[in-house]
């Protein structure tokens, strides 16, 4: 590792932008599609719902070869990374008070931290976005979002993930089966154009997938979603979730968890026995 290169990462460190949206129905009511609700919610966001707002707005020709917008341009907070492939590893929300569908919003983000390191995977390069989202009322959300930059897996290296928990009474498990479909609609969405999500032979011939990767925030989406359905009338006030292995369109999943104290809950996911996500939650009755 240079000491230039660190020097370059953390010259970044400390850059912030805002951006300014509004929570628009027509994108609730494709989202609650896209999640298979039976109806829109018409007054308070669900949370982890504001991940389909303030969405990037590159234009094609500022997009690199993987479909994100280029490390490094002008006037963006993420740092010009060479390592090729890029992840949502994971994050730290605090819900202060819902976000209002119809409402103004405005979202600052700041770039806390950028560091390099080495694991079995090779270089890695860690860097940690802090986004403070605010309403007519005030801050709603605070997030800490983490991304993660590696070189390519070699073809055929097994899929990672840590043993599953096993089911135990008093857990929820919900089966949910992600296809092509639901990652092109939900894409779509987000307006993100990461090619390893929807273009098969992209993700299997030059970033080294099996298949195409289910996104990150889908799946803590679709895992607070068990638990809320599993819990109705908790108010989630916290959420922690960290990516520890992928999932792909052509496999199934569990979201499972249990209640492990007073305002307290872990959350999982069980990929054919394989721990991909896991996450804590804090809520309140």
């Amino acid at each position: 590792m240079s000491t230039a290169a660190t020097d370059t990462l953390a010259d970044w460190i400390g850059r912030s932008e805002t951006r300014e949206d509004r929570i628009d129905p027509r994108q609730v009511i494709a989202l609650a599609a896209t999640l298979d609700w039976p109806a829109a919610p018409e007054r308070e966001l669900p949370p982890l719902w504001h991940w389909v707002y303030f969405t990037p707005a590159a234009r094609q020709s500022e997009l690199g070869t993987d479909g994100h917008p280029r490390r490094g341009a002008a006037g963006g907070i993420l740092p010009p990374v060479e390592l090729p492939n890029r992840m949502w590893a994971g994050g730290r929300l605090t819900f202060h008070q819902p976000l209002m569908v119809g409402e103004a919003v405005t979202r600052v983000s700041r770039l806390i931290r950028a560091e390099r390191k080495s694991g079995k995977a090779g270089d890695l390069v860690f860097v940690t976005v802090h986004h403070a989202i605010s309403g007519a009322n005030g801050l709603a959300v605070e997030e800490e979002h983490d991304i993660v930059y590696r070189n390519p897996a070699p073809k055929g290296t097994p899929p990672g993930g840590e043993v599953a928990p096993a089911a135990a009474p008093g857990q929820f498990r919900q089966l949910c089966k992600p296809d092509s479909v639901l990652l092109f609609r939900y894409s779509a969405l987000t307006f993100n154009g990461h090619r390893i999500h929807y273009d098969y032979p992209y993700v299997t011939q030059e970033e080294g997938y099996p298949g195409l990767v289910v996104h990150g925030p889908l799946t803590a989406t679709l895992l607070l979603q068990g638990f809320q359905q599993a819990n109705p009338g908790k108010r989630v006030t916290g959420f922690a979730f960290r990516a520890v292995g992928p999932i792909y369109d052509n496999q199934t999943f569990d979201v499972c968890g249990e209640i492990t104290g007073p305002g307290q809950a872990k959350l999982w996911t069980d990929c054919a026995g394989r721990l991909t996500m896991k996450a804590d939650v804090t809520f309140a009755e």
